[in-house]
């Protein structure tokens, strides 16, 4: 084997590892877009389910009140 032969035997070793790299890089890169993308989905989901609850709570609380202001209405009436 020629010291030619020896040469581009090595820049072909040299640009195997490099494309394995970035390929590697790539492939990092694609899976952390993945990640944040089923994060992004999951804290929307869960702003949906707080707004949900909140709402819930809303309404217990407005029940609650009615509820009241009918015992005292009630209460008053007696008077």
């Amino acid at each position: 084997m020629t010291a030619m032969d020896m040469k581009q035997l090595l820049n072909s070793m040299e640009n195997t590892i490099k494309l394995q790299g970035r390929a590697r890089a790539e492939r990092r890169a694609r899976e952390a877009e993945h990640e944040q993308k089923e994060f992004r989905e999951k804290l929307m989901r869960i702003a949906a389910s707080q707004t949900e609850l909140e709402s819930k709570a809303r309404k217990i609380k407005g029940t609650e009140a009615a509820v009241q202001r009918d015992q005292l209405v009630g209460l008053m009436g007696g008077f």
